[in-house]
């Protein structure tokens, strides 16, 4: 007998529902192929979602790659030879339980659509057992229709197939790449033979990654199409606990380093239930999100069962020989893989509030970390004439060079500065008409609403004292 373990979940789109708007509204986030009438669960990021998932990517490469060294980058191909997920065992075992409606031909997956119908636990359950579950609750209904007639739940492969040829009948079946490790396991030999590096050491990488989700959901926490931003750590055998444990620590602080605040942030630990095969030990990081507890980044312990499992079916060795002892062994991975749009979605979740709801004066903010804001800030002339945009236009021109800003001469200076806090801007720089005589300029800060007068020849100094 299955007992509950946690209340059924709330519909997909309540929770979110104020921050998928203010995607629309301010160009962060949008429908994927809107005018079409759109393609469920795709989006396209918008001028200041792009500019929020560079910062992120940039900021996670300095931390990771350019900062240490000890991990070196990668850029592998989305489209790798089929053999390679054979060897990962994807194409054998990258399953999710799927269930359809006869009648109106609605997919779901199968364990999900328990936990949302029964409020029940899943992730302990083999196919059978989730067969069981259906036969022992014949109430259960189509959420689209419902009727109470659904196919046996069975596997479906979650990888894209595609076919790679030039001439029909000369194709080979491919696959658009369900994560961006095994990139980095085929290509150990190239990196350790052409860079000099020496275990322990890191290969990371930032890319896209698709797989088929039967159901996508939470707006970009699970897409079919994503980014990663990956590294795999390789290490002797035997100091693999330590380093796991190191990496466990370092990107937990990374996360707290964003800005996202430590209460919706934790740590879980899989039980021997949850550990893939491959794996001696897993741990998310998990942040709260307006749906729950979702997973952030994972952080596993992979043996040496990736490197081994491509020496099987290549042939090749990827054995590393060390340089003083001689000793040839192949090195054990841990691995910390972190999602870009989940991080994307974390970050506006945690940055998103509201002041002084429901009243005249209720204000929209995000409260971004600087350095991770879309744009630096905004510039505003206080009116259209007697040369302020002239002076205006010269300051926008000068912090240009350094970063994104806005300029803006559209509504009254109010409604400038509640733009600009929708997106996350932490200065808004007014040019008045003192500004004239006195060369100096108002900023406006965005938190606390505080306002100072800055000179103009300065202010590229005073906005980057203040970004850092």
């Amino acid at each position: 007998m299955i007992h509950p373990k946690r209340p059924v979940r709330m519909a997909i789109e309540d929770p979110l529902k104020d921050i998928v708007a203010l995607c629309k509204r301010r160009g962060f986030v949008f429908p994927g192929s809107e005018i079409y009438g759109g393609l469920s669960n795709t989006f396209d990021y918008g001028p200041y979602g792009s500019e929020l998932l560079r910062n992120l990517k940039n900021r996670w490469w300095k931390s990771f790659v350019s900062e240490r060294a000890d991990v070196v980058g990668l850029d592998s191909g989305i489209l790798l030879h089929p053999r390679v997920w054979e060897a990962s065992g994807h194409v054998s075992s990258f399953n999710d339980p799927l269930i359809d409606c006869k009648k109106c031909r609605a997919r779901y997956r199968a364990d999900q659509y328990l936990e949302d119908q029964l409020g029940i636990e899943t992730s302990n359950l083999d196919l059978d057992g989730i067969k069981k579950v259906f036969l022992e609750n014949p109430e259960l209904k189509c959420p689209s229709c419902g009727a109470r007639d659904f196919t046996e739940p069975r596997q479906f492969n979650l990888m894209f197939e595609t076919k790679m040829g030039a001439t029909a009948g000369s194709d080979m079946t491919v696959y658009l790449r369900p994560e961006t490790a095994q990139g980095i396991f085929i290509n150990f030999r190239n990196v350790v033979d052409t860079c000099r590096v020496r275990v322990p050491f890191g290969i990371a990488q930032i890319g896209k990654s698709f797989r088929n989700e039967i159901i996508a959901r939470q707006f970009v926490f699970r897409t079919r199409e994503f980014e990663q931003m990956e590294m795999e750590y390789f290490c002797a055998p035997g100091t693999q606990k330590d380093w796991f444990e190191h990496w466990v620590e370092f990107c937990k602080s990374w996360l707290e380093g964003l800005g996202l605040q430590s209460q919706n942030l934790r740590v879980r630990s899989h039980d021997a239930e949850e550990l893939a095969f491959y794996s001696e030990g897993t741990v998310d990081l998990e942040y709260n999100f307006p749906f729950g507890w979702g997973e952030l980044w994972g952080i596993a312990s992979r043996t040496s069962y990736d490197l081994g499992k491509h020496m099987e079916f290549s042939g090749k060795k990827l054995e590393y020989q060390d340089p003083e002892t001689k000793e040839k062994y192949v090195p054990f991975v841990v691995e910390p893989a972190l999602g870009l749009n989940r991080l994307f979605l974390a970050v506006l979740c945690d940055a998103y509030a509201v002041e002084d709801p429901g009243t005249k004066e209720q204000r929209v903010l995000l409260r971004l970390h600087p350095s991770l804001a879309p744009v630096k800030a905004g510039i505003f002339p206080l009116v259209k004439k007697d040369g302020l945009p002239e002076i205006a236009e010269k300051l926008y021109q000068d912090l240009a060079k350094h970063w994104p800003v806005d300029y803006d001469t559209s509504g009254n200076i109010g409604k400038r500065y509640y733009r600009q806090d929708e997106l996350g801007t932490p200065f808004c720089i007014t040019v008045d008409y003192d500004s004239k005589d006195d060369q100096k300029a108002t900023v406006r800060e965005r938190d606390s609403k505080s306002q100072e007068r800055v000179s103009l020849d300065q202010m590229v100094n005073y906005i980057r004292d203040r970004l850092d």
